[in-house]
């Protein structure tokens, strides 16, 4: 029994010995970046941007990986998996909050099975509309939907995205009827809505600005509580739908386990990333604030919003199976 007993302590010091050393040379191979939205979506322009950064920072390739599918779920769950070297992470955003309560049948729990790395950027859903709606703004939008309960639909880039649950509370506090149409990322869903098939989306600001500015949809609000700084004249849902309110944010999560050092060092070099002044600019044109925080900063606000949409999940008595 003695010998065995010295067996297991000298395994363990051998890994826990050999963990800072593993920090220390870390990253030696490509850090794997996986996005659960299809490419050309907002999270992965923000995630592709961000890695660029990073690969010619760190001196190993940032590979953005696309896994799209279930609101962002199936990304999670291979995550979850992955093993907990500090080569696989993952883009997080406000659908990893909301699909703790969403979905029903998760293999996974997302506060319990990754640890939280960095916070990146906060940001708003814009409410877009095709150019021929007859709408202008969001009280026309309100009256449009009454006029035709049930007729009118809103697209998401999927079940459980901060896209569909702005909409899901719209619809709520708007007290209109109006039908969810789930796609495989936002990037999906823009030929639908420009050409009239859906009739409102509320997407996020790096994935619908652009076509805002170029006339090919028309933004009739922002889901802040406040205008938006860089779209100060484009009015708050808030304004009109009284206490309307669903802002944004992205940071970066690994799988459990993965050693105290090595998260560190990715959250210096993404909060080093964050505080570059050419890095704030791109992300300034797409609409978003930096958003630096420690891992337990970042562990916190998504606490918090798990907490938050888990009241709207339940109000608005949807789910997922």
């Amino acid at each position: 029994m003695r010998g065995l007993q010295r067996f297991a302590l000298a395994i363990a010091c051998i890994v826990l010995g050999g963990m800072p050393a593993l920090a220390q040379n870390y990253p030696n191979r490509p850090i794997h970046f996986i996005v659960g939205f299809a490419a050309g979506g907002p999270n992965d322009i923000v995630a592709r941007i961000l890695g660029e950064w990073l690969s010619n920072h760190m001196g190993q390739q940032w590979v953005v990986e696309n896994r799209a599918g279930s609101g962002g779920m199936l990304a999670a769950g291979f995550v979850t998996t992955s093993p907990p070297d500090g080569y696989t992470v993952m883009f997080v955003a406000p659908n990893n909050a909301i699909g703790e309560s969403l979905y029903k049948k998760l293999p996974f729990n997302f506060i319990r099975d990754t640890v939280p790395v960095a916070g990146t950027l906060r940001l708003a859903n814009l409410m877009i509309v095709p150019p021929d709606l007859p709408v202008n703004n969001v009280a026309e939008f309100i009256a449009h939907a009454k006029t035709n309960p049930g007729k009118l639909n809103f697209a998401s880039s999927g079940n459980g995205t901060s896209v569909h649950m702005s909409g899901e509370l719209f619809k709520l506090m708007a007290g209109i009827d109006i039908v969810h149409v789930p796609y495989r990322g936002s990037s999906a869903a823009y030929p639908d809505l420009m050409t009239g098939k859906v009739h409102v989306m509320f997407d996020n600001l790096p994935g619908s600005i652009n076509f805002a500015r170029e006339g090919k949809l028309k933004a009739l609000g922002v889901t802040t509580a406040q205008r938006w700084p860089s779209t100060p004249d484009i009015p708050a849902i808030a304004e009109t739908v009284k206490d309307f309110e669903a802002s944004v944010w992205y940071g970066i999560s690994a799988p459990k386990g993965t050693p105290p050092e090595i998260v560190e060092t990715l959250n210096k070099a993404v909060n080093a990333a964050l505080a570059d002044p050419k890095l704030a600019a791109r992300f300034a044109e797409l609409g978003a604030v930096p958003m630096p925080m420690s891992p337990a900063e970042f562990g916190k606000l998504i606490a918090d919003e798990t907490v938050k949409w888990r009241k709207v999940v339940e109000f608005a008595n949807i789910s997922v199976d």
